[in-house]
């Protein structure tokens, strides 16, 4: 029979245990509601170019438009403005840029010797540079290897799979020369492509692809260095770059002609207005950041913020579209159906496969604002980017000369949400891979009439919103949580020390008479099976 101490014992033990399950079970959870009226809003204009830009070299660190930049730590920005190297030349790169949001941006490079020139799509979704290297009937150009002295082979097979399509090919090296940002060549891992399903489009003027994106994506294998590393140590320039995107309120006409910039190294002032705002990167393979909540006309969609995340949140250059998760992208559409002044749209138009048209008439007077709130450097502030309508009910030319046709550009995703070229051609978008984070300015070119089409504003508390809304991801834990942990750490010492102390003094009293179970304490075996 086991003694009354370890009774007593036994019965605090379970005490502990049951107010650590109480604690834990008085721990808030979030709740659903979802709005049906929310205001619309009143904006008009018809679509043009937006005035050229002004050129200029980058501004010493501390003379910034920006405010928010003038707190860029050392081993950040001001390396690409650092006086001993010299001040860093933008002017070349600005509308380096070629294309539209339906169909890529993209840049023009010389490769191999003698020089190639290819057309290369920028894409901050994959980490591979490749080019076509046969021909294709939906390219006008292609790298010929045999055709250049200072090509050599890897002997490397790779195969990269896309949202859309796919390509298979050898990896390589060769020199390339990017007329329109440095007057240098770069030795750079290149990947010829043989094969391809789906990734080579009609009506598409691009002949490769440049992924921007973290070397954990790079295909065969990480080790593979990518494209912007490899400048970043030959050109001597800071791990960044921007990107600007002018084909706010543009027709997709099939040309493929708006302009844009890449911006190498920096930032360029005259391509943004106002501050930059920084979110950070959460994890370095996409550019995979944190969004908090979307509001619809200025309306909380009131989804726990973890909905806006699952699988991954990401900035894509190479997706065309707004892509939301399965639920996210429901309840967007009933609030924006709910707003709209239209009183029947097809479903069809929702998803992507029906354009609307109206005569004569631009109808973006008729839809709401749409907010992406992203958690702020300082995670206790947050702020949000706001697109108009103008951005998102996409133009589309060559259907009825009698009509205007628009496209829905929010499509639904399975994997993520992805903020594709639609949204970043409203914003200056800094990619500061230096201190890994994700800025977001107003493009000087995001004008349709002259009437802004995106907004940015902050900052905002994030108390009403959890610390953590990456889904697995650690979070800092109210106080409740943090005393829970001690007391189950605490009970599972005690249980360690209890078991070591009690089981061979009750099994060896209990086994002297295996029908005799008269003390309560000796059943805490039979409770662990």
């Amino acid at each position: 029979m086991c003694t009354l101490g370890e009774t007593q014992v036994l019965l605090l033990m379970q005490l502990l245990f049951r107010w650590t399950t109480q604690a834990l079970a008085q721990t808030p959870t979030p709740f659903f509601t979802f709005p049906l009226k929310v205001s619309p809003i009143k904006l008009r204009g018809a679509s043009r170019r937006p005035p050229p830009l002004t050129a200029s070299l980058a501004a010493p660190l501390g003379n910034e438009s920006g405010g928010r930049l003038r707190d860029v730590a050392a081993e950040g920005l001001a390396l690409a403005l650092d006086p001993t190297r010299g001040l860093v030349n933008f002017l070349p790169m600005i509308d380096n840029l070629q294309g539209d949001s339906g169909r890529g941006y993209y840049l023009e490079m010389l490769i191999g010797t003698p020089p190639q020139k290819l057309q290369i799509l920028i894409d901050t979704g994959s980490s591979n540079f490749a080019v076509a290297g046969v021909p294709h009937s939906y390219t006008t150009s292609y790298f010929d290897i045999e055709k250049s002295s200072t090509y050599r082979s890897k002997n490397l097979n790779v195969n990269v799979k896309y949202t859309q399509g796919s390509w298979t090919g050898s990896v390589g090296e060769d020199v390339v020369i990017i007329p329109k940002g440095f007057n240098s060549t770069f030795l750079v891992n290149i990947a010829v492509i043989f094969e391809s399903e789906d990734f080579f489009l009609p009506e598409t003027k691009w002949n490769g692809i440049l992924g921007l994106a973290y070397a954990m994506l790079a295909k065969p294998s990480s080790s593979l260095e990518t494209f912007f590393d490899s400048l970043v140590k030959q050109a001597k320039i800071s791990n960044i770059f921007s990107i600007q995107m002018c084909g706010a309120g543009l027709p997709r006409d099939r040309t493929g002609t708006n302009g844009g910039s890449l911006v190498m190294g920096g930032v360029e002032p005259s391509l943004y207005k106002g501050d930059i705002w920084y979110t950070t990167v959460k994890k370095e393979w996409y550019y995979q950041i944190e969004i908090l909540k979307l509001e619809i006309g200025g309306q909380n969609l009131n989804l726990d913020c973890s909905e806006y995340n699952v699988e991954k949140a990401i900035v894509d250059s190479g997706t065309t579209l707004l892509h939301l998760p399965p639920k996210v992208f429901s309840a967007v559409i009933e609030a924006v159906s709910h707003i709209s002044l239209i009183s029947e749209f097809s479903e069809g138009f929702w998803t992507g496969s029906q354009l609307a048209c109206w005569k004569y008439e631009t109808p973006w007077s008729y839809f709401p604002n749409i907010s992406i709130y992203l958690r702020d450097e300082n995670s206790s502030r947050s702020f949000r980017i706001t697109i108009m309508p103008q951005l998102y009910i996409l133009p589309i030319l060559g259907i009825d000369p009698n009509y205007e046709c628009y496209r829905f550009g929010i499509s639904s995703s399975t994997n993520a949400l992805v903020i594709g070229a639609t949204v970043m051609e409203g914003f200056y978008v800094v990619f500061d891979r230096a201190q890994k984070r994700i800025g977001f300015a107003l493009s000087s070119c995001a004008e349709v009439d002259g009437v802004p089409a995106s907004e940015i504003s902050g900052p905002f508390s994030t108390d009403d919103i959890a610390n953590s809304c990456i889904p697995g991801s650690p979070s800092k834990e109210p106080i409740l949580w943090i005393v829970s942990y001690a007391l189950m750490s605490l009970c599972g010492i005690i249980f360690l020390v209890l078991i070591s102390l009690l089981f061979p003094s009750c099994c060896i009293h209990c086994s002297r008479d295996p029908n005799l179970v008269n003390d309560e304490s000796c059943l805490v075996q039979h409770r662990w099976k």
